[in-house]
């Protein structure tokens, strides 16, 4: 998918939204009403960020191996164009992973890849191109976060997994246990917060390989994500509603408030960007998310996970949803 046109870089896009209030939610958690801590994870409302590791990518990320031979021979032949362009539609965040802790968010979508030329070990993120910052790097700043606020709990999904080899998710799955050590919590029934603080845990690991799964307890099965490929707020809602009358997952799952282009929209609207897009939508989505309400019943919220995170109220919201279980 290629636009022609306009250059919007993350940096810009980083200025013209409100930065969050330092550690606003940074201990929501903890926090929140003590009857709330015996109630499961997965009953509980959770913000998360989608793509969370897009924030870190520029103009001289190289694109991904998986997208078309056409958009890399741009890539090759017209950098000066091509990079800006497809950095406009790949950037989904602004807030680095350590803002979009102290702002709330609980669930990181981390996509994985391995670039063809990288070398051996070194493992990036990836939407549409390669972040330069490196797993491990995020792993353990998130870790030292989490070290500063003993009572928080994050949902870590690991996923997309591109060119990974099982040797490198062996070392990846190494890395993530010699980071986290005793603050994974193993998998089985979805735990409360006061069972998650009796035993020091803070980190639930997704992580979207079965073989990986079958071979450490550490790991979780993959969060299931409702993700509408929509690019109107009112078709992604009808979506979400629609997934809602089918009844929600049985464990932790995602309702993704995230707007996605397809070509047609980029080749009709040159000038526009994902920033753009998601911004428009946020009124009518947000509408939405405060409609939500967290609990065991088949229409019940869980995480709700969307773009360009501290734009608006949305992580406050979410949060906020949780006072309808005390009514219960």
């Amino acid at each position: 998918m290629m636009p022609a046109g306009g250059q919007e870089s993350s940096s810009s896009s980083r200025r013209s939204l409100p930065c969050p209030s330092k550690n606003g939610n940074a201990d929501w958690m903890s926090a929140l009403h003590p009857r709330l801590w015996d109630i499961p994870l997965h009953h509980l409302a959770i913000p998360g960020s989608h793509d969370t590791m897009t924030y870190s990518l520029n103009r001289r990320c190289p694109i991904s191996h998986t997208e078309s031979p056409l958009l890399q021979l741009l890539a090759r032949v017209l950098p000066c164009v091509t990079q800006p362009a497809v950095l406009k539609w790949s950037v989904t965040q602004v807030l680095t992973v350590t803002e979009q802790l102290d702002a709330g968010v609980r669930y990181l979508d981390l996509r994985i890849a391995h670039m063809p030329d990288g070398s051996e070990k070194n493992l990036h993120f990836v939407h549409m191109m390669y972040t330069a910052v490196l797993v491990e790097d995020t792993l353990t700043e998130i870790s030292e976060w989490l070290e500063s606020h003993p009572q928080e709990v994050v949902i870590l999904a690991c996923r997309n997994f591109e060119g990974m080899t099982q040797d490198l998710h062996e070392y990846l799955v190494t890395c993530i246990k010699n980071i986290f050590g005793d603050m994974l919590c193993p998998r089985g029934e979805v735990p409360t917060l006061r069972q998650l603080w009796a035993r020091g845990q803070q980190v639930l690991l997704s992580y979207e390989d079965a073989a990986s799964v079958s071979r450490h307890r550490e790991l979780w099965p993959g969060v299931p994500y409702w993700w509408g490929d929509q690019v109107k707020p009112e078709k992604l809602i009808c979506y979400l509603e629609h997934m809602k009358s089918c009844g929600r997952p049985d464990g932790v799952f995602v309702a993704g408030i995230n707007l996605t282009e397809n070509l047609q929209y980029i080749l009709a609207h040159p000038s526009q960007s994902l920033r753009k897009l998601t911004l428009r939508g946020l009124p009518r989505l947000g509408a939405w998310v405060r409609e939500q309400s967290p609990g065991p019943g088949p229409r019940c919220a869980n995480i709700i996970a969307g773009d360009f995170i501290g734009a608006d109220t949305f992580v406050s919201d979410v949060i906020r949803l949780n006072e309808k279980l005390l009514d219960c």
